[in-house]
């Protein structure tokens, strides 16, 4: 069930991260929006654990993976830039 709900939390902050950084260079379609929100949530947790927000075994909220998909668009826009 853990999968389940981790797909579920990371296609909703993978919407709502696209939702509020649009663009171009953004990946696009169902599997890569939710494998955005599952990197953003992953980025969020790491990121959490490191600044003390989060304790070893808890993990980042909607809201967390929301801020950590939009670093990862962010990122991903910028390699994309490169690129071109």
């Amino acid at each position: 069930m853990t999968i389940i709900w981790t797909i579920i939390i990371g296609f909703i902050a993978g919407v709502i991260a696209k939702f509020i950084m649009p663009g171009d260079n953004e990946p696009k379609g169902f599997i890569l929006t939710i494998l955005l929100g599952i990197a953003g949530a992953f980025v969020a947790t790491w990121l959490g654990q490191a600044i003390g927000w989060y304790g070893p075994n808890d993990q980042a909220g909607i809201i967390g993976s929301v801020v950590g998909a939009i670093i990862v668009l962010f990122i991903w826009g910028m390699i994309v830039k490169r690129r071109a």
